[in-house]
């Protein structure tokens, strides 16, 4: 987990960035313009800001520069100005990233968890195995193997639903978008729809025996619900 501000004027788009942050297990802290913002990064840990650049009582380059004197935690502009000058601007002033009004919410999470990898504050590679249990059932995976073991018995999986067991897996308990699902797991076998995650996941379901073992999030992916151990 970790902790995002956004400084977004916009409402309709703070929150629904702030929402889809929130889907990945991440803490949002949002901010309608600059006041007040300086101040909360000086008062908590952060791990990566997200930042317009017009905002209705100062300048987004303006408070980055401020910023950037308090913290080094990845930045981020969000802004409709898309000229080169502004863009060289902002990665000038020590931007990560720079992303264009109008956007999609599920590239704009990719980009962040990107962000917090490079930065350390998500983990770049997971163990090679894990061990996870739900309703008293217990679910053993290793990644070298690629064997996964339900009760001490192994489990047939196609390549792809294991792709998608380990790496919803190891991300629990954020929530995994179907898109992230499909690039990272998916990407080398199909170059269907998101739908395709949908098939998966059902068959991948049938074969734990407890659908349950994964949580569906209606509109945006899912979360699988067993505890590490």
């Amino acid at each position: 987990m970790a902790h995002i501000i956004i400084v977004e004027d916009n409402q309709n788009i703070r929150e629904a960035v702030s929402q889809y942050l929130q889907l990945e297990g991440h803490q949002v802290l949002e901010f309608p313009g600059v006041t007040g913002v300086a101040e909360a990064i000086s008062s908590r840990s952060v791990d990566l800001i997200i930042l317009d650049i017009m905002l209705p009582d100062g300048d987004g380059f303006l408070l980055a520069k401020r910023l950037r004197a308090q913290t080094s935690a990845p930045l981020l502009f969000l802004s409709a100005r898309d000229a080169e000058s502004d863009r060289i601007t902002g990665f000038e002033i020590g931007a990560d990233d720079y992303v264009v009004k109008p956007f999609s919410n599920k590239e704009l999470v990719l980009r962040v968890q990107a962000l917090l990898r490079r930065g350390g504050s998500l983990p770049e590679e997971q163990g090679e195995s894990g061990r996870w249990t739900h309703n008293g059932m217990t679910l053993e995976l290793n990644r070298e193997t690629r064997i996964a073991l339900l009760e001490g018995e192994p489990l047939a999986l196609t390549t792809g639903e294991w792709e998608i067991m380990w790496y919803c897996a190891t991300r629990a308990p954020r929530v995994v978008s179907r898109e992230s699902i499909l690039s990272n797991c998916l990407g080398h076998l199909h170059n269907g729809s998101e739908r395709t995650v949908d098939t998966h996941l059902s068959n991948l379901r049938g074969k734990l025996t407890d659908p349950d073992w994964f949580e569906t999030v209606r509109g945006y992916g899912y979360r699988f619900t067993g505890e590490p151990r």
